[in-house]
């Protein structure tokens, strides 16, 4: 197999792979209290977390990673009302039962 040929094939695999992992990314929403949302394959973070803010970033991640703990800690913005149960509800909004994630931006504004 010819060098360029074989490169053309592992950039065009790699486009492949990239364009299919976006497509089974959710689109952004907005829900009923006006918080974007979006849901997303296990591994990603929403669009509203993007690269240009590596803090919200960071936290994102640490719900992610930490969820179970945040399950009990307390909200303390008055989300309560928005039907919040913890701190975790401010960031993933719900974990599906085929491996996505549903984020809300309620964290981050």
């Amino acid at each position: 197999m010819r060098r360029s040929t074989f490169v053309g094939m592992a950039v065009g695999a790699t486009s492949l792979l990239f364009v299919s992992r976006r497509v089974m990314a959710g689109s952004v929403t907005t829900d009923a209290i006006g918080d974007m949302v979006q849901t997303l394959p296990k591994g990603e973070l929403p669009q509203f977390a993007g690269p240009g803010t590596p803090d919200i970033r960071r936290l994102y991640q640490y719900a992610v990673d930490h969820g179970d703990d945040l399950q009990y800690i307390p909200c303390t913005c008055g989300c309560a009302r928005f039907g919040h149960k913890s701190n975790r509800d401010c960031y993933v909004k719900s974990f599906n039962k085929d491996g996505t994630l549903t984020f809300t931006s309620h964290a981050a504004t």
